[in-house]
């Protein structure tokens, strides 16, 4: 199948998934994660009608994202990976909303960075919602006090949470549903708790992406089935 087969396929499964839900298409948000992509294939999903696009590193980023200038300003860049500090600064000059913010120590480096370039930004927390120790994201008991860490800064806008579901949803996507299920509960409390919208749940990816929408995901995170197996 060619990139432009594989959004199709996709955008079907989401419509369809939307439809079963009861939720409205628009109301969910398809990241194509391009991360080890060319910019060819990138091209080609954005000709394919794919408005949005995530990636995992900044430095891989950085070389990619100015290739894609034909597209601007019509794209948005997801950072869906790890944020180190000392990787800030340049992640503020390329997405336009970090997925990963999963300490208070990030969350300050954030703000500093931002108040210095004078600008806003999108920010999710990152929740380790699966408990396996190979996942970065802060343990759901402690998502109160990073969402208050966050709040706190006023450069930061604090749009929802994030979650990647375990590892074994590869090839068991029921597997992810207790974790999506959880971070929907942790927002909704964050939610009632400080009066935010908080409208975002970034959660599914190839395997599990229909789960995510059936447990309420506004954003999906989806690689290998819009850009085929890696080689």
């Amino acid at each position: 199948m060619t990139i432009a087969e594989r959004v199709r396929a996709v955008e079907a499964e989401v419509e369809a998934a939307c439809a079963r839900a009861g939720r409205k298409r628009p109301a969910v948000t398809l990241v194509a994660v391009s991360k080890t992509r060319t910019a060819d294939e990138v091209a080609a999903a954005a000709r394919a009608g794919i408005n949005d696009f995530g990636e995992n590193r900044v430095q891989e980023a950085a070389a990619k994202i100015p290739q894609m200038r034909e597209f601007l300003p019509r794209l948005r860049w997801h950072l869906v990976g790890h944020l180190q500090t000392n990787k800030v600064r340049p992640a503020l000059e390329l997405f336009d909303i970090i997925h990963s913010v999963d300490s208070p120590r990030l969350a300050r480096e954030l703000q500093a960075r931002a108040e210095a370039a004078d600008r806003r930004l999108e920010v999710l927390v990152e929740v380790n919602t699966s408990g396996e120790e190979s996942k970065f994201g802060v343990e759901p008991g402690l998502v109160p006090a990073l969402v208050d860490e966050v709040t706190a800064c006023d450069r930061l806008d604090l749009n929802g949470l994030m979650t990647i579901g375990p590892g074994w949803a590869v090839t068991d996507p029921e597997a992810s549903r207790p974790c999506f299920r959880l971070l929907r509960e942790l927002r909704d409390d964050a939610r009632a708790r400080t009066g935010l919208p908080l409208p975002h749940l970034s959660m599914g990816m190839s395997s599990d992406f229909i789960i995510g929408i059936e447990e309420g995901a506004t954003i999906i995170r989806v690689g290998t089935a819009l850009f085929g197996p890696r080689p």
